[in-house]
């Protein structure tokens, strides 16, 4: 028990400071992303992805990618980076289709 609660300490403790608390609220912004689209597809009953989720997706991974850099935390600042990419192309494809069809 002593080293579990030894190991809490190092890590939510010893490391506090203001990255640690923007690490989480980044973490939040991402995991929005989800709460909106499950709140979207219960409010029609069906899954759907709203155009929030890739707003609240790129907030949360520019976030994440940011806190990765600056905790040089290779994992996080390759799969952000990548993310990010996507995220920016649907949005691009969702605006391009809504230019060409208005009534979407």
């Amino acid at each position: 028990m002593a080293a579990l609660i030894d190991w809490f300490h190092a890590v939510f403790i010893a490391q506090f400071d203001f990255w640690l608390i923007f690490g989480l609220a980044a973490q939040s912004m991402f995991m929005m992303r989800f709460v909106v689209q499950w709140m979207a597809s219960e409010r029609v009953g069906r899954s759907i992805v709203p155009i929030a989720f890739w707003f609240f997706s790129i907030a949360g991974g520019i976030m994440l990618f940011t806190y990765g850099v600056i905790k040089k935390e290779p994992i996080i600042i390759l799969g952000q980076g990548l993310g990010l990419v996507i995220y920016f192309r649907n949005l691009w494809l969702i605006f391009k289709e809504k230019r060409r069809d208005p009534a979407i």
